[in-house]
């Protein structure tokens, strides 16, 4: 997917970003109102408008379904699987792994197709907004839905199998396929909206870097990682590293010396290192 150039240029550009910083740093962030901004990093088109459309539409679904069903947080997920799931379709295959749009919020909504972590991002926001008791699950290799009490009574959904009901013995057999790894009590908590966000960011760095000539997406979603208020400091080094592949030498090399920086009392061996690169970019100007 290569979106037209932003007709609004940098402007409209620097104020997404300060939205996105802003909506990051709300007390309560809003996950759906994040994820519509990394779309709108994808596809400048996507102005306020569509923003708000989309939203639209998560309040629309929510409306669609039973209002507070009793017998605990199964009947929950039950009716979300048979909205999303079985009526409407929402649901992933293996190629959508392939596809840019797949972590985009206003596409999967346009689809009914995308990556686990999307679709449990659709599942967690029309739940939500119905009143359902309704997180979201960052099992490693593969993200799910929880209805009911994390630390009790509670039913897991895989959202990319269509909302299929699991225990948690099927997330063990998951997360065993996925990582080799046995199940921990601390993979089923709660995931934070940020984490998510993150989580998701990290999903298109991936998806771009292994398609080169897609740094465009890579440099973009470390950037807008960047703005979260809680990151892996080698994002910095990563972010430097981008700038010179796409010929920035000046910013880069001044990105890797702040890095270094910053990791210099821990690891002066690595900032030695990485104050090489610098000068390695730096000398790409002569």
């Amino acid at each position: 997917m290569h979106p037209d150039p932003d007709p609004n240029g940098d402007d409209a550009s620097a104020e997404r970003r300060r939205q996105f910083a802003e909506a990051a740093r709300d007390e309560r962030p809003d996950l759906a109102r994040l994820c519509l901004l990394i779309a709108a990093e994808a596809d400048p088109a996507l102005d306020e408008a569509a923003l708000d459309a989309a939203q639209i539409e998560l309040d629309a679904l929510a409306g669609r379904l039973p209002y507070a069903p009793t017998g605990g947080p199964r009947p929950w997920a039950r009716n979300v699987a048979e909205l999303l799931g079985a009526r409407l379709g929402f649901r992933g295959t293996p190629t959508d792994y392939r596809r840019l749009e797949s972590s985009l919020l206003h596409e999967v909504l346009r689809r009914r197709r995308g990556l686990p972590i999307l679709l449990s991002v659709v599942w967690i926001e029309v739940a939500r907004r119905a009143g359902a008791p309704v997180y979201g699950v960052a099992l490693p290799g593969h993200f799910v839905v929880g209805f009911g009490d994390p630390y009790g009574t509670h039913v897991l959904a895989d959202p990319f199998d269509g909302g299929r009901l699991l225990t948690d013995e099927d997330a063990g057999v998951l997360v065993a396929g996925a990582t080799g790894a046995p199940l921990t009590e601390q993979m089923l908590a709660p995931a934070d909206p940020l984490e998510i966000v993150l989580r998701i960011l990290n999903n298109i760095r991936a998806w771009a870097a292994a398609r080169p000539e897609r740094s465009d997406v890579q440099l973009w979603a470390v950037e807008l990682s960047l703005l979260l208020p809680s990151h892996p400091a080698r994002l910095r080094h990563d972010h430097a590293q981008l700038l010179v592949q796409r010929g920035d030498f000046l910013g880069g090399a001044a990105g890797l010396e702040e890095y270094a920086k910053v990791v210099e009392e821990i690891d002066p061996a690595a900032a030695a290192a990485v104050r090489r690169q610098a000068a390695a970019a730096r000398a790409m100007l002569n």
